[in-house]
């Protein structure tokens, strides 16, 4: 695949074997983006895990302190004080087996998370193979399958990324927009990794952050040197 020409201009600007701080990385990412839209900025990171094992797999969900400068549409599938306290909390579309319905039936998805009571969840089952591929079916473990919905709705508005480790034990996430400032950048940057670290399995010996690095959509990795993080 040809690279355009903004992409080559930008990639210029990274040296390709070189680590960089976090401040510069930062800098970096929102001078290299390319796109004429405000770009996503991205964080991936390749862990020392080896996932086919139960407990080395991470999946979980950060709340970034800075947003992501996007807004989420949330529905809560949950049934009397629970979709009350949704419908406060400002979810999108609250309902119980209607909204499945409406799903099954029609082929509805205009939103990006749900949000589910406990007992709402074998409802939820049998639309598995519809949301499961979709990367929609609510998780306990990303906070999603609750019976505190107002928390979880208001949580996700503020800017709350779910993340989970890949077959090759990496984890990828956004962490905000170019247009962000350095520092709003930063904090986030620094909020997801310290999560990630501090979830490290206990099984886990030796080395544990492989490697960090961010880009912006379309635009060049930046590899990040583990070491500017303080942990």
């Amino acid at each position: 695949m040809k690279k355009g020409k903004k992409y080559v201009e930008a990639a210029k600007k990274v040296e390709k074997h070189k680590l960089y701080t976090k401040e510069e990385a930062v800098k970096l990412v929102k001078e290299t983006s390319v796109t004429s839209f405000d770009a996503s900025v991205e964080i991936a990171m390749n862990l020392n895990l080896d996932t086919r094992k139960a407990d080395q797999q991470l999946r979980g969900a950060a709340l970034l302190p800075k947003g992501t400068g996007k807004t989420k549409k949330v529905l809560v599938i949950a049934k009397g004080d629970a979709a009350k306290a949704a419908k406060e909390a400002g979810a999108d579309y609250v309902g119980d087996t209607d909204m499945l319905d409406k799903i099954a039936n029609e082929n509805w998805f205009d939103f990006d998370t749900i949000v589910a009571t406990p007992d709402m969840m074998p409802a939820l089952g049998k639309l598995g193979r519809v949301l499961g591929p979709k990367g929609l079916m609510p998780n306990p473990k990303t906070g999603t399958v609750t019976v505190d919905t107002k928390k979880a709705v208001e949580e996700i508005k503020k800017g709350r990324v779910e993340y989970r480790t890949d077959s090759f034990g990496n984890v990828h996430a956004l962490i905000g927009k170019t247009s962000f400032s350095e520092a709003d950048l930063l904090e986030n940057l620094v909020a997801f990794v310290t999560l990630i670290v501090k979830s490290k399995p206990s099984v886990v010996k030796g080395t544990y952050v492989k490697n960090i690095s961010i880009s912006s959509t379309m635009g060049p990795g930046i590899k990040i040197d583990v070491n500017s993080f303080d942990f």
